[in-house]
Protein backbone atom coordinates (compact mmCIF):
# COMPACT_ATOMS: atom_id res chain seq x y z
CA UNK A 1 0.00 0.00 0.00
CA UNK A 2 1.32 3.39 -0.64
CA UNK A 3 -0.47 5.04 2.88
CA UNK A 4 -0.32 3.55 6.13
CA UNK A 5 -3.04 1.44 7.92
CA UNK A 6 -2.53 0.94 11.39
CA UNK A 7 -3.51 -3.08 11.81
CA UNK A 8 -6.56 -2.06 14.15
CA UNK A 9 -7.87 0.70 11.63
CA UNK A 10 -10.91 -0.81 9.07
CA UNK A 11 -11.14 0.08 5.47
CA UNK A 12 -13.56 -1.10 3.29
CA UNK A 13 -12.83 -2.30 -0.02
CA UNK A 14 -13.47 0.26 -2.70
CA UNK A 15 -11.85 3.41 -0.31
CA UNK A 16 -9.55 5.52 -1.66
CA UNK A 17 -6.72 6.62 0.27
CA UNK A 18 -3.68 8.73 -1.26
CA UNK A 19 -0.13 8.05 -0.84
CA UNK A 20 1.32 8.98 2.36
CA UNK A 21 -1.47 9.10 4.04
CA UNK A 22 -2.19 7.52 7.71
CA UNK A 23 -4.94 6.00 9.20
CA UNK A 24 -4.72 5.01 12.61
CA UNK A 25 -6.26 2.53 14.96
CA UNK A 26 -9.99 2.14 15.44
CA UNK A 27 -10.74 4.38 12.59
CA UNK A 28 -13.34 3.44 9.57
CA UNK A 29 -13.17 4.38 6.15
CA UNK A 30 -16.50 2.94 3.95
CA UNK A 31 -16.18 1.93 0.23
CA UNK A 32 -16.81 5.29 -1.39
CA UNK A 33 -14.72 7.90 0.61
CA UNK A 34 -11.83 9.22 -1.04
CA UNK A 35 -8.59 10.63 1.22
CA UNK A 36 -5.87 12.51 -0.84
CA UNK A 37 -2.30 12.23 -0.19
CA UNK A 38 -0.35 13.10 2.70
CA UNK A 39 -3.44 13.19 4.86
CA UNK A 40 -3.80 12.28 8.40
CA UNK A 41 -6.81 10.36 9.90
CA UNK A 42 -6.47 10.16 13.81
CA UNK A 43 -7.79 7.38 15.66
CA UNK A 44 -11.78 6.81 16.74
CA UNK A 45 -12.80 8.33 13.10
CA UNK A 46 -15.64 7.73 10.95
CA UNK A 47 -15.92 8.16 7.23
CA UNK A 48 -19.04 7.65 5.16
CA UNK A 49 -19.11 7.20 1.56
CA UNK A 50 -19.66 10.41 -0.08
CA UNK A 51 -16.99 12.16 1.34
CA UNK A 52 -13.87 13.97 -0.14
CA UNK A 53 -10.59 14.43 1.76
CA UNK A 54 -8.23 16.65 0.19
CA UNK A 55 -4.48 16.55 0.22
CA UNK A 56 -2.82 17.57 3.71
CA UNK A 57 -5.56 17.28 5.80
CA UNK A 58 -5.88 16.50 9.44
CA UNK A 59 -9.01 15.20 11.33
CA UNK A 60 -7.80 14.48 14.52
CA UNK A 61 -9.72 11.98 17.14
CA UNK A 62 -13.53 11.26 17.34
CA UNK A 63 -14.98 13.12 14.59
CA UNK A 64 -17.33 12.15 11.93
CA UNK A 65 -17.16 13.07 8.34
CA UNK A 66 -21.04 12.12 7.06
CA UNK A 67 -22.14 11.83 3.59
CA UNK A 68 -21.57 15.87 2.06
CA UNK A 69 -18.30 16.89 3.73
CA UNK A 70 -16.03 17.63 1.31
CA UNK A 71 -12.43 18.72 2.33
CA UNK A 72 -10.30 20.50 0.40
CA UNK A 73 -6.09 20.55 1.09
CA UNK A 74 -4.46 21.58 4.03
CA UNK A 75 -7.63 21.86 6.21
CA UNK A 76 -7.56 20.90 10.17
CA UNK A 77 -10.53 19.77 11.88
CA UNK A 78 -9.98 19.45 15.33
CA UNK A 79 -10.67 16.80 17.86
CA UNK A 80 -14.99 15.72 18.70
CA UNK A 81 -15.49 18.70 15.90
CA UNK A 82 -18.91 17.29 14.53
CA UNK A 83 -20.35 17.84 11.14
CA UNK A 84 -24.07 17.61 10.00
CA UNK A 85 -25.69 16.97 6.89
CA UNK A 86 -29.47 16.91 7.34
CA UNK A 87 -31.63 20.09 8.77
CA UNK A 88 -34.48 17.80 10.23
CA UNK A 89 -33.76 14.72 11.09
CA UNK A 90 -35.60 12.07 11.55
CA UNK A 91 -35.10 8.37 12.87
CA UNK A 92 -34.81 5.88 9.84
CA UNK A 93 -35.89 9.17 7.63
CA UNK A 94 -32.84 9.48 5.44
CA UNK A 95 -33.34 12.64 3.14
CA UNK A 96 -33.20 12.16 -0.85
CA UNK A 97 -29.83 13.92 -0.94
CA UNK A 98 -27.79 14.61 2.17
CA UNK A 99 -26.88 18.48 2.56
CA UNK A 100 -23.39 19.16 1.48
CA UNK A 101 -20.40 21.03 4.04
CA UNK A 102 -17.86 22.51 2.10
CA UNK A 103 -14.29 23.58 4.18
CA UNK A 104 -12.34 25.48 1.49
CA UNK A 105 -8.00 25.31 1.44
CA UNK A 106 -6.60 26.13 4.67
CA UNK A 107 -9.13 26.36 7.25
CA UNK A 108 -9.07 25.28 10.77
CA UNK A 109 -11.98 23.95 12.91
CA UNK A 110 -11.54 23.72 16.62
CA UNK A 111 -12.32 20.94 18.80
CA UNK A 112 -15.64 20.37 19.30
CA UNK A 113 -16.86 22.94 16.79
CA UNK A 114 -20.39 22.06 15.43
CA UNK A 115 -20.97 22.70 11.58
CA UNK A 116 -24.41 23.03 10.65
CA UNK A 117 -25.46 21.25 7.21
CA UNK A 118 -25.29 23.16 3.90
CA UNK A 119 -22.94 25.53 5.02
CA UNK A 120 -19.41 26.86 3.56
CA UNK A 121 -16.14 27.49 5.39
CA UNK A 122 -13.95 29.51 2.73
CA UNK A 123 -10.84 29.76 2.60
CA UNK A 124 -8.52 29.98 5.84
CA UNK A 125 -10.98 30.94 8.21
CA UNK A 126 -10.68 29.89 11.80
CA UNK A 127 -13.40 28.29 13.53
CA UNK A 128 -12.64 28.76 17.36
CA UNK A 129 -13.43 25.85 19.93
CA UNK A 130 -16.97 25.01 20.58
CA UNK A 131 -18.35 27.38 18.32
CA UNK A 132 -21.79 26.74 16.51
CA UNK A 133 -21.36 27.71 13.19
CA UNK A 134 -25.22 28.40 11.28
CA UNK A 135 -24.21 30.48 9.09
CA UNK A 136 -21.17 30.65 5.67
CA UNK A 137 -18.04 32.27 7.32
CA UNK A 138 -16.46 34.46 5.05
CA UNK A 139 -12.84 33.60 3.68
CA UNK A 140 -10.46 34.76 6.61
CA UNK A 141 -12.68 35.09 9.38
CA UNK A 142 -12.15 34.00 12.83
CA UNK A 143 -15.71 32.41 13.98
CA UNK A 144 -16.22 31.88 17.72
CA UNK A 145 -19.32 31.39 20.02
CA UNK A 146 -22.85 29.89 19.95
CA UNK A 147 -24.07 31.10 17.20
CA UNK A 148 -20.83 31.49 15.74
CA UNK A 149 -19.77 35.09 15.40
CA UNK A 150 -16.74 36.69 13.48
CA UNK A 151 -14.99 38.07 15.93
CA UNK A 152 -11.81 39.30 13.73
CA UNK A 153 -9.67 38.19 10.39
CA UNK A 154 -6.35 36.25 10.38
CA UNK A 155 -3.63 38.23 8.96
CA UNK A 156 -2.04 36.52 6.39
CA UNK A 157 -2.69 33.03 4.66
CA UNK A 158 -0.20 30.87 6.40
CA UNK A 159 -0.31 32.95 9.87
CA UNK A 160 -1.68 32.24 13.01
CA UNK A 161 -2.30 35.23 14.72
CA UNK A 162 -5.23 37.74 14.02
CA UNK A 163 -4.96 40.50 11.39
CA UNK A 164 -2.86 43.94 12.65
CA UNK A 165 -4.87 46.52 13.95
CA UNK A 166 -3.63 49.50 12.91
CA UNK A 167 -3.24 52.57 15.58
CA UNK A 168 -4.45 55.64 13.73
CA UNK A 169 -1.78 58.24 13.70
CA UNK A 170 -2.12 62.25 13.73
CA UNK A 171 -1.03 62.21 10.57
CA UNK A 172 -2.64 63.89 7.99
CA UNK A 173 -2.25 60.48 5.80
CA UNK A 174 -1.29 57.33 6.97
CA UNK A 175 -0.29 54.37 4.23
CA UNK A 176 -1.54 51.38 5.90
CA UNK A 177 0.78 48.95 3.78
CA UNK A 178 -2.13 47.08 2.11
CA UNK A 179 -2.05 47.98 -1.65
CA UNK A 180 -1.80 51.61 -1.45
CA UNK A 181 -5.07 52.40 1.39
CA UNK A 182 -4.48 55.21 3.25
CA UNK A 183 -5.84 56.97 6.37
CA UNK A 184 -6.99 60.04 6.08
CA UNK A 185 -7.22 62.94 8.88
CA UNK A 186 -9.80 65.15 7.90
CA UNK A 187 -9.47 68.89 9.33
CA UNK A 188 -11.79 69.62 12.47
CA UNK A 189 -13.00 72.89 13.68
CA UNK A 190 -14.58 73.19 17.15
CA UNK A 191 -15.88 76.08 19.42
CA UNK A 192 -19.07 76.63 21.53
CA UNK A 193 -21.56 75.88 18.80
CA UNK A 194 -20.09 72.44 18.16
CA UNK A 195 -17.54 70.79 15.50
CA UNK A 196 -17.46 70.49 12.00
CA UNK A 197 -15.03 68.69 9.67
CA UNK A 198 -14.60 68.92 5.70
CA UNK A 199 -13.12 67.25 3.10
CA UNK A 200 -12.38 69.17 -0.23
CA UNK A 201 -12.27 67.56 -3.65
CA UNK A 202 -8.35 68.16 -4.85
CA UNK A 203 -7.33 68.65 -1.20
CA UNK A 204 -8.75 66.01 1.11
CA UNK A 205 -10.18 63.73 -1.19
CA UNK A 206 -7.98 61.30 -3.24
CA UNK A 207 -10.34 61.27 -6.12
CA UNK A 208 -13.54 62.81 -7.72
CA UNK A 209 -16.94 61.42 -6.12
CA UNK A 210 -19.87 60.23 -8.19
CA UNK A 211 -22.02 58.50 -6.14
CA UNK A 212 -22.38 58.66 -2.27
CA UNK A 213 -24.22 55.79 -0.42
CA UNK A 214 -24.81 55.48 3.51
CA UNK A 215 -24.90 51.86 6.01
CA UNK A 216 -26.88 52.27 9.05
CA UNK A 217 -28.85 49.94 11.20
CA UNK A 218 -26.04 47.23 10.85
CA UNK A 219 -26.97 44.36 14.05
CA UNK A 220 -23.23 44.33 15.80
CA UNK A 221 -23.13 40.75 14.36
CA UNK A 222 -23.30 41.50 11.06
CA UNK A 223 -20.62 41.49 8.45
CA UNK A 224 -20.90 44.22 5.23
CA UNK A 225 -18.70 45.05 2.53
CA UNK A 226 -16.50 41.47 1.91
CA UNK A 227 -15.73 42.14 -1.72
CA UNK A 228 -13.61 44.11 -4.11
CA UNK A 229 -13.48 46.01 -7.30
CA UNK A 230 -11.87 46.06 -10.21
CA UNK A 231 -11.31 49.96 -11.22
CA UNK A 232 -13.71 52.02 -8.60
CA UNK A 233 -11.87 53.82 -5.72
CA UNK A 234 -13.54 54.24 -2.18
CA UNK A 235 -13.55 56.61 0.62
CA UNK A 236 -15.53 55.48 3.79
CA UNK A 237 -16.10 57.82 6.37
CA UNK A 238 -18.06 56.52 9.51
CA UNK A 239 -19.93 59.64 10.32
CA UNK A 240 -21.60 58.31 13.31
CA UNK A 241 -20.64 55.54 16.21
CA UNK A 242 -18.05 52.85 15.24
CA UNK A 243 -16.94 50.32 13.27
CA UNK A 244 -13.80 48.08 12.11
CA UNK A 245 -12.63 47.88 8.17
CA UNK A 246 -10.48 44.98 7.02
CA UNK A 247 -8.20 45.65 3.96
CA UNK A 248 -6.44 42.57 2.01
CA UNK A 249 -4.58 43.01 -0.56
CA UNK A 250 -4.57 39.41 -1.13
CA UNK A 251 -1.33 38.57 0.82
CA UNK A 252 -1.12 40.99 3.76
CA UNK A 253 -4.38 42.19 5.79
CA UNK A 254 -4.80 44.60 8.39
CA UNK A 255 -7.79 46.15 10.42
CA UNK A 256 -8.70 49.98 11.25
CA UNK A 257 -11.20 50.97 13.64
CA UNK A 258 -13.23 53.81 12.04
CA UNK A 259 -14.19 56.24 15.09
CA UNK A 260 -15.96 59.75 13.64
CA UNK A 261 -16.22 61.68 11.28
CA UNK A 262 -12.91 62.93 11.22
CA UNK A 263 -11.15 59.76 9.63
CA UNK A 264 -11.69 58.73 5.97
CA UNK A 265 -10.17 55.32 4.90
CA UNK A 266 -9.35 55.29 0.91
CA UNK A 267 -9.85 51.82 -0.50
CA UNK A 268 -7.86 51.60 -3.86
CA UNK A 269 -9.25 49.16 -6.70
CA UNK A 270 -8.08 45.61 -5.98
CA UNK A 271 -8.54 45.71 -2.81
CA UNK A 272 -11.11 42.75 -0.89
CA UNK A 273 -12.85 44.95 2.18
CA UNK A 274 -14.71 43.94 4.53
CA UNK A 275 -17.05 46.14 7.41
CA UNK A 276 -17.93 44.65 10.81
CA UNK A 277 -17.82 45.22 14.13
CA UNK A 278 -20.25 47.79 14.18
CA UNK A 279 -22.14 49.77 16.61
CA UNK A 280 -25.98 50.33 17.43
CA UNK A 281 -25.52 54.23 16.39
CA UNK A 282 -22.96 53.47 13.63
CA UNK A 283 -23.44 54.96 9.98
CA UNK A 284 -21.14 54.64 7.45
CA UNK A 285 -20.90 56.93 4.66
CA UNK A 286 -19.28 55.65 1.24
CA UNK A 287 -18.07 58.18 -1.44
CA UNK A 288 -17.32 56.12 -4.85
CA UNK A 289 -15.20 56.94 -7.75
CA UNK A 290 -17.71 56.17 -10.10
CA UNK A 291 -21.81 55.41 -10.79
CA UNK A 292 -22.96 51.47 -9.79
CA UNK A 293 -21.46 48.96 -12.12
CA UNK A 294 -22.25 45.37 -10.81
CA UNK A 295 -19.75 44.57 -13.62
CA UNK A 296 -16.98 45.84 -11.09
CA UNK A 297 -17.39 43.89 -8.04
CA UNK A 298 -15.64 40.84 -7.14
CA UNK A 299 -17.69 38.68 -4.68
CA UNK A 300 -16.04 35.57 -4.27
CA UNK A 301 -12.82 35.69 -3.24
CA UNK A 302 -11.08 32.75 -4.47
CA UNK A 303 -11.81 34.98 -7.93
CA UNK A 304 -9.80 37.98 -6.38
CA UNK A 305 -6.92 36.05 -5.72
CA UNK A 306 -7.01 34.94 -8.71
CA UNK A 307 -7.31 38.73 -10.26
CA UNK A 308 -4.24 39.72 -7.76
CA UNK A 309 -2.44 36.74 -8.80
CA UNK A 310 -2.51 37.45 -12.50
CA UNK A 311 -2.09 41.23 -12.48
CA UNK A 312 -0.29 41.90 -9.58
CA UNK A 313 -1.61 43.70 -6.11
CA UNK A 314 -1.88 47.58 -6.90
Amino acid sequence: MSFFAHPKALIEPGATIGKGSRVWAFAHVLAGARIGADCNICDNVFIENDVVVGDRVTVKCGVQLWDGVRLEDDVFVGPNATFTNDPFPRSRQKPAECAKIIVRKGASIGANATILPGLAIERNAMIGAGAVVTANVPANAIVVGNPGTIVGYVSAEQSRAPATEIKTSTDQTQDLGIGGAKLYRLPEFSDLRGSLTVAEIGKGLPFVPKRCFFVFGVASRKVRGEHAHKALHQFLICTAGQLSVVVDDGRNRAEVRLEGPTLGLHIPPKIWATQYKFTADAVLMVLASDTYDGDDYVRVYEDYQRLVDAKGTP
